[in-house]
């Protein structure tokens, strides 16, 4: 039988222990690709992240700068260290904030290209299936865009109708649901 007062002090023996060279270096590593990730950001969403250290986030901007490899790679470790003093958690919690929005954005463009595609390929009846989603759509208009994305398709000319058809259905979603910028495809 072991003693129980042995197994706490053996316990309490390895909590007391620095973390191990392996750990620390995975620590920092990942310290780094969190440095890398925020230099990868477009300007607008890195401004959005409270990053408190003046200093970090110079780095960070001037890595969006440098072209030479061996420079940028310099800089990053730079960035890594500079990360090691601060606590990487709130900048974590608005990348994955970030990430989540990008989800949301890529299914909503998804889905309006589904509506577009079945619009041009069904005809009425997907028409009536917009209308269900959005009762503010235009029939007519929509009517319309199919007849001439058909005639588009006879004549082997660009479609440009199916543009026209995506851009509205974004701009039904925006009125509907209050949604962001979607590139029109």
């Amino acid at each position: 039988m072991v003693d129980d007062d042995f197994e706490d002090d053996w316990d309490s023996e390895w909590d007391d222990r620095p973390p191990s060279k392996s750990a620390v270096k995975r620590e920092m590593t990942a310290l780094q690709d969190l440095g890398t990730r925020l230099t990868q950001l477009p300007e607008k969403q890195l401004l959005q992240i409270n990053i408190e250290d003046p200093t970090l986030l110079e780095a960070i901007m001037l890595a969006r700068r440098i072209n030479a490899r061996g420079g940028l790679r310099r800089q990053l470790q730079y960035i890594g260290k500079l990360m090691r003093h601060i606590d990487p958690e709130p900048i974590e919690e608005a990348l994955a904030k970030i990430d989540g929005k990008h989800q949301e954005q890529n299914a909503r463009f998804h889905r309006l290209e589904q509506l577009r595609d079945d619009l041009l390929a069904k005809g009425d009846p997907a028409i009536e299936n917009i209308v269900s989603a959005y009762p503010i759509a235009d029939r007519q208009q929509l009517r319309q865009w199919l007849r001439q994305h058909r005639a588009e398709v006879a004549q082997q000319k660009p479609l440009t109708s199916a543009k026209k058809v995506f851009r509205y259905l974004r701009e039904l979603d925006d009125a509907e649901y209050g949604g962001d910028d979607l590139e029109v495809s």
